[in-house]
């Protein structure tokens, strides 16, 4: 049984860069229509600073790409979790992102003191969470997780625009657009879209 949304159960310190060792997460994919829900965690070494690391949406797919092959040599250990569609429909988004959360840093080889989540929730984790409000814009580990996602999560929707041409995914990686809602209406639903998201559910009914 996957557990509840965890609670934050480590109060936010005035200068987070105390803990020695601590991972950064964040998530990629609540929006979509298609596809998984993807997370990152990331921990990394104090002595190699990354330049550059920001939310992934500020930055273009090529400075993703390449931040993200240096957040993965750099990084003291990094991991990607992720939630498919149908768990997506079973669990609810929140759920499921948080159990990509939970895989993530399932994947560190190092057991971090700290896990810092973007956001104002937490997943239930073994190690504190705090929750940070825009902490891909706050905190580099955060950042770094956010890069790391948001590139997998990119990679496979162009993977699945070959399996599905067609619906554009390579253009707008499942996210609810002009676009996609037309590729709806005219060839309908796959077996990659989220059945529990309104659009879907009615292009289902039609």
């Amino acid at each position: 049984m996957i557990p509840p949304a965890g609670e934050s159960r480590l109060q936010p310190d005035p200068d987070p860069w105390c803990y020695r060792v601590q991972a950064g997460v964040d998530e990629v994919g609540i929006g979509p229509l298609a596809g998984p829900v993807v997370a990152a965690a990331v921990v990394l070494d104090v002595n190699c600073p990354i330049q550059g690391l920001t939310d992934s949406k500020k930055i273009t797919m090529a400075k993703r790409q390449a931040l993200a092959a240096e957040i993965r040599a750099a990084a003291l250990c990094w991991g990607v979790g992720w939630a498919d569609e149908h768990e997506v429909d079973r669990l609810n988004i929140l759920r499921a992102s948080h159990v990509a959360m939970q895989r993530a840093v399932a994947q560190l080889d190092v057991r971090p003191a700290v896990v810092f989540v973007d956001g104002n929730k937490v997943p239930r984790l073994s190690q504190p969470c705090v929750a940070v409000v825009k902490g891909d814009l706050r905190m580099p580990p955060i950042s770094a997780a956010s890069i790391l996602a948001k590139v997998a999560r990119d990679e496979h929707m162009m993977e699945l625009d070959t399996q599905y041409p067609g619906y554009g995914f390579a253009q707008h990686m499942g996210y609810p657009t002009r676009q996609h809602f037309q590729a709806l209406r005219t060839l309908g639903v796959t077996p990659v879209h989220r059945r529990s998201f309104a659009p879907v559910r009615e292009a289902c009914e039609r």
